[in-house]
């Protein structure tokens, strides 16, 4: 079953590119909804935090096989927040299972090797 994912929206008055540029650097998402008999409605949806989006995908990642961890991480510019996962090896089907990108951060994969508690303290 397609995961579902309730958005709280609200009517956008900022109308033409360099309007939803500028949302679009805020971090705000221009949305429009088409349908029925209505004139499309120009909305605006706040991105998501990175770290309620792991939250909410962090099981369905690591069901995935050979994945033993998920987190928050930044991609190379050092600055653009992604979701890295970590793998105990790579492997073709391990790699297509993975999504490239989730509720739209990059999610980035690295081979840390299997992952194992040091010893009881």
């Amino acid at each position: 079953m397609a995961k579902q994912a309730k958005l709280k929206a609200e009517q956008r008055t900022a109308i033409g590119r360099s309007a939803v540029r500028k949302l679009k650097t805020r971090g705000i998402i221009p949305a429009i909804v088409y349908g029925g008999k209505e004139k499309p409605q120009p909305l605006q949806v706040a991105e998501r935090d990175i770290n309620a989006v792991l939250r909410d995908h962090d099981k369905e990642l690591m069901a995935i096989p050979n994945v033993v961890g998920v987190y928050v991480g930044v991609l190379g510019d050092g600055k653009t927040p992604c979701l890295k996962v970590m793998l105990s090896r790579k492997s073709p089907a391990t790699e297509q299972a993975i999504p490239r990108s989730i509720e739209g951060y990059d999610v980035i994969t690295e081979v840390t090797g299997d992952i194992r508690p040091l010893g009881v303290p």
